[in-house]
């Protein structure tokens, strides 16, 4: 679930007239979703209002408003805007449930499902999507890198 949430914030990205409108809608849709996600469990589950939601909310407008300004930005470029693609779509495939596919057969399908949209159909020429294809792999590992990060810091 959490990987479709990348898809939707580069696709809000993508969908964008402009960068900083990019960044506003991403930022906003996740922060939306973060604050009924917490208010459902908190409320109607019963698990209580969590510590990480102030942390969600500030990396809703600054990561997750990033990621979709540099996929706006991305658009009409080869090279660079390949690599966002890539990035994107490593994000996917090193959070997700890829690592350990074994447990979670069908998340791990529709993550690679996800990073195939990312760097296959969104991309705007073909030159683009090559170097997103290029690049993944070193994206994917980037990408775990910085996650893995963000957990030890969390």
């Amino acid at each position: 679930m959490a990987n479709i949430v990348v898809g939707l914030i580069a696709l809000i990205g993508h969908l964008a007239p402009s960068v900083p409108t990019a960044a506003l809608r991403a930022a906003t849709f996740f922060a939306a979703m973060t604050l009924a996600y917490y208010a459902w469990a908190a409320e109607v589950l019963g698990f209580g209002w969590n510590r990480l939601l102030p942390i969600w909310l500030v990396l809703s407008a600054t990561a997750v408003a990033a990621v979709a300004a540099a996929v706006r930005w991305a658009a009409g470029r080869k090279a660079a805007g390949g690599a966002v693609w890539a990035l994107a779509a490593g994000i996917v495939l090193a959070g997700g449930a890829v690592p350990d596919a074994g447990e979670h057969p069908v998340q791990a399908v529709v993550d690679v499902l996800v990073a195939g949209v990312l760097v296959l159909l969104l991309p705007g020429s073909t030159a683009a999507r090559a170097w997103a294809c290029l690049l993944l792999a070193p994206a994917t590992v980037l990408a775990g890198s910085g996650l893995a990060l963000l957990r030890q810091l969390l």
